[in-house]
């Protein structure tokens, strides 16, 4: 093997281990924030706004000293900020307290799953700013998705539900926030980067929600296992988790990071029923998997079409 392919190799591992290491940190992240709401009594809007705060702001931190960039060029044309603010808002605030509000309302298993209906709703909503016709493969995964909403929401009978009607709301909620967050900031990303965008939102989305919940109205109690949960989902779950993934970025394609980041809903299902002993019965791993597999179907459309 010649030594550029051996190189290319070594990249792509590399972009591999990066991207399943992000996926899997959002999976625990997910499971850990659960702990916290049971066994802690920690309120969902607490632990948002101190995670937007703190991110936020070690972000910014970051893309100033590390990187080396203008963290307030962003500032300088109205378009740009309004973009922001409103990326920060319904964006970046949405997705992250209606992931919380999901996960104190059922499960991180089911909160994380239901979150992954985002790109069939981001597939949708993109055929039909283009007026394009869904493709094969589009309308399988439209259909798998529905499928295993369905097997989970309801396991399978019409005669009630198997979560509560705030789990499915919530959960639907952040995955038409997870669109939003997905499709609303390219124009931001590509001029400034990532880490400034990103670092903003997070900080603008927890100056706003301060006015709401302030991040000096706690609620629970304290423990020392409650102290290593906040320091987990605020370093590992946000920051090494999103670095992680954008590192990915330089040796593999965006269809492949999406592809391999399937782990994270299975990640966090799994842990929910290993360490929180969350009930997860057949037919919600068949649910799962179902929604799951569209991302699959997705991605490898996504990644036929680049090539």
């Amino acid at each position: 093997m010649s030594a550029d392919k051996i190189a290319l190799t070594n990249s792509r591992t590399k972009g591999i281990i990066l991207v399943l290491t992000a996926a899997i940190l959002w999976g625990i992240s997910g499971t850990v924030a659960q702990f916290v709401f049971q066994r802690n009594h920690f309120s969902p809007e607490w632990l948002v706004v101190i995670r937007l705060l703190f991110s936020g702001i070690i972000l910014l931190i970051f893309a100033s000293l590390k990187e080396k960039r203008n963290i307030t060029e962003v500032w300088k044309d109205k378009k740009d900020i309004l973009n922001l603010l409103l990326f920060s808002i319904l964006g970046m605030l949405a997705v992250q307290y209606t992931y919380f509000a999901a996960i104190k309302a059922s499960n991180a298993a089911t909160a994380t799953i239901l979150q992954y209906l985002a790109p069939v709703i981001i597939t949708c909503y993109l055929a039909m700013c283009f007026k394009k016709g869904p493709t094969r493969k589009e309308v399988l995964a439209v259909i798998l998705a529905l499928a295993g909403t369905f097997l989970l929401v309801t396991h399978g009978t019409i005669k009630g539900l198997s979560i509560t009607g705030w789990a499915l709301f919530w959960g639907l909620t952040s995955a038409f926030a997870l669109a939003f967050y997905s499709i609303q900031p390219q124009n931001l990303l590509k001029k400034f980067g990532s880490t400034i965008v990103v670092g903003w939102g997070m900080l603008i989305g927890g100056i706003c929600f301060s006015f709401i919940h302030s991040p000096f109205n706690f609620q629970g109690h304290w423990s020392m296992s409650a102290y290593f949960a906040v320091i987990f989902i605020v370093i590992f779950g946000t920051l090494i988790a999103f670095y992680c993934y954008l590192e990915s970025l330089k040796y593999i394609n965006a269809s492949e990071s999406s592809l391999l980041a399937c782990v994270e809903p299975l990640s966090a299902a799994v842990l929910s029923v290993i360490w929180l002993r969350v009930n997860f019965e057949m037919i919600d791993w068949i649910g799962s998997l179902c929604i799951i597999s569209t991302v699959i179907i997705l991605a490898m459309a996504d990644r036929k079409e680049a090539n």
